[in-house]
């Protein structure tokens, strides 16, 4: 029972400790989380086979409980709260501090030189109050230490209770106390953080205690360090407040481009007409066609697991948009109705707070290399765990990571996690401070093939006829004038070669048409004539339809500096024989993986002496291709190690 103090006198300690402790747990920032398993226990939420939990921490962290309580009564009225104190002075001030928040004490130590502290009636009043259903606060390595050394009362009330115990970790903007346990005392208007850990049953031994105890406050600490604002941070918010009035111009111009959507502008402000669903939300970010093809095999392997998930899928370009949009109609009603939609929001600090306090996704997952420090940030102190799969990051890029202070690679530090596409990523990953790395392999080797209408393969296939198709697929600046002369060249050999050039970004097509001298284009639906060299594929989301014509394929971006290549996989399914130049840093994995079955040529007489090949020896191209692709159907799930870390997240 709550004992109060002895005289007027002493009640004054009491009432500024208590007005202090209110004042400053007001004006603190607190982000409360953990494993939430703890959740049901802590809330004592329906169904939970037995009432009542204990809540363990260190002393030092007496003053904070507050805070933990204040996060439980919001979620679950009418819980109960009881904290074992000592039976002393210093006892008795923390208990009257803490009572205005419904925070009753059990007063009650061991025995101390044979005279009787009260402990074996605080033991069974304690368990009385687990039993009702109470959660119980101790602290195990109170009330006089040794410091974080568990004392045997804390697991014998746990075992004779047959209660669940919950470790809890905890930091804040604090002064220390010359006690022997130096008490955090919060200060106004700083930080905390708290962390819950897995539930502990009653045969939870003395050392696990201790470990899950010292994890829990490791957590909470190395979480109050990230989580305060860096230089880095203040330079990235105000580059964003700078950048406000001109994303609108550059949001018009996009729109006039064709690359974005006149009714959904909105998004790119963190705004939405969609509905959040209930239950749980898994929030997927995937730029544009490569990551949403790849994000697809994902998104079915976890919905096996995990059946009532929801998921949010965010794209940066139209044509994401539109694969998840076809692959969303091809699922069952039910299923269609857990996958939504949004652009991705510029990172902007205002926007993406919007966004997160409608959507409150349970876990991010970021493709590839998209790397947002805003968000990064938003997300890391709303406890909303951010994992990388497919994880990318080049030599180049490392290499720049590399020579920023590192108050900018403290970016990397606030990932959960990152699954590296292969081992020299996992290893540039690690060396910028990514505290946990897996290898899993690359997601694109999994992903279906880019669709395609078979009828308009078909028709398409009439209307060309029986000429030898090469495809220049995702073409940069400079890389036209190559491929121009390579056809021209193997023209001599070749006659009634016809080119199909697509340029990475479309809305190049009237440059590529100017260096291509305005051949057909795909945009306009014409078609190329017999006497025509080049066929411009200058439309969006249509990949598929150009590999299933062609008997070759170049990969762009892989001939002039700095290049980095794109993703062979998927001419590489349709079995395609394909060729790439020399720089293809940023698909190294890939292309090693494929090893000898992708050609690489330096300049136009090397692709052009390649194309004559494939088309003169057409048996042995194909043959290439199909072991191509051979080595990468190896691997046709999802590894299930991926599924658990995720699933990890998500708990």
């Amino acid at each position: 029972m709550k004992t109060p103090p002895p005289d007027g006198h002493a009640a004054w300690p009491s009432v500024m400790a208590r007005a202090y402790l209110g004042f400053t747990l007001r004006t603190t920032k607190w982000t409360i989380t953990g494993d939430r398993r703890a959740v049901p226990v802590l809330i004592q939420a329906e169904p939970l086979e037995t009432k009542g939990a204990i809540v363990a921490f260190w002393h030092r962290s007496l003053l904070l409980l507050p805070a933990l309580w204040t996060w439980a009564q919001q979620r679950q009225t009418g819980l109960r709260l009881r904290v074992m104190i000592s039976r002393n002075r210093d006892g008795r001030l923390i208990n009257d501090a803490v009572a205005p928040w419904g925070i009753i004490g059990i007063e009650g130590s061991s025995a101390k030189k044979g005279k009787d502290k009260g402990g074996a009636r605080a033991l069974r009043e304690a368990c009385s109050a687990l039993r009702d259903g109470s959660i119980l606060a101790i602290t195990p390595d109170g009330p006089r230490g040794p410091v974080g050394v568990v004392q045997p009362g804390a697991l014998g009330l746990t075992r004779l209770a047959k209660r669940p115990l919950i470790p809890i970790g905890a930091a804040c903007t604090a002064l220390h106390l010359p006690s022997w346990d130096r008490m955090m005392v919060p200060l106004p208007f700083g930080r905390g953080e708290l962390v819950y850990g897995a539930p502990l049953d009653a045969h939870t031994s003395t050392d696990h205690l201790t470990r899950a105890l010292n994890q829990t406050s490791a957590q909470a600490a190395r979480r109050y360090k990230l989580s305060r604002v860096t230089f880095t941070d203040r330079v990235w918010h105000l580059v964003g407040i700078l950048l406000t009035p001109v994303l609108p111009i550059i949001l018009q111009k996009r729109l006039e481009q064709g690359r974005e959507i006149k009714g959904r502008i909105s998004e790119r402000y963190g705004r939405t007409t969609l509905d959040r669903p209930d239950g749980d939300l898994f929030w997927l970010h995937a730029a544009s066609v490569g990551e949403c093809r790849s994000v697809l095999p994902l998104i079915d392997a976890l919905r096996e697991i995990h059946p009532k998930l929801n998921f949010l899928v965010t794209t940066a370009t139209v044509t994401g948009a539109e694969i998840i949009a076809t692959y969303r109609t091809s699922l069952p009603s039910a299923q269609a109705a857990q996958l939504r939609h949004q652009f991705i929001p510029y990172d902007v600090a205002r926007w993406n707070q919007r966004f997160l306090r409608h959507w409150q996704p349970n876990a991010l997952v970021l493709i590839d290399s998209e790397l947002w420090p805003g968000l990064i940030g938003a997300c890391f102190r709303k406890a909303i765990p951010v994992g990388v799969v497919n994880g990318r990051l080049s030599a180049r890029s490392w290499r720049r990571w590399k020579r920023l202070p590192a108050s900018f690679r403290m970016l990397f530090a606030r990932l959960d996690f990152v699954a590296a596409r292969g081992h020299r990523d996992a290893e540039h990953f690690s060396e910028l401070g990514v505290s946990e790395v897996h290898e899993y392999g690359d997601l694109k080797e999994i992903a279906p093939p880019p669709a395609a209408d078979p009828q308009e393969v078909e028709y398409l296939r009439q209307q060309i006829g029986n000429r030898p198709i090469f495809l220049a697929a995702s073409t940069h600046p400079g890389e036209e004038e190559i491929v121009a002369r390579a056809a021209a060249l193997a023209r001599e050999a070749v006659p009634d070669l016809l080119m199909i050039v697509a340029p990475r970004h479309p809305t190049r097509s009237d440059a590529v048409a100017e260096i291509l001298q305005h051949p057909p284009r795909r945009s306009k639906d014409e078609t190329p004539q017999a006497e025509d060299l080049f066929w411009l594929a200058d439309t969006l989301g249509e990949m598929g339809l150009f590999y299933r014509l062609a008997q070759g394929a170049f990969i762009g971006n892989s001939m002039n500096a700095p290049g980095g290549g794109h993703n062979p996989f998927e001419p590489v399914r349709l079995k395609t024989p394909i060729v790439t130049g020399p720089r293809t840093d940023n698909f190294s994995p890939a292309f090693e993986s494929l090893g000898d079955t992708v050609a690489i040529v330096k300049d136009d007489r090397d692709l052009a002496d390649w194309m004559i090949g494939t088309f003169q020896h057409n048996d042995k191209a194909q043959q290439q291709a199909e072991t191509a692709c051979k080595r990468i159907s190896k691997n046709e799930a999802v590894p299930a190690s991926l599924l658990t870390r995720i699933s990890d997240m998500l708990l």
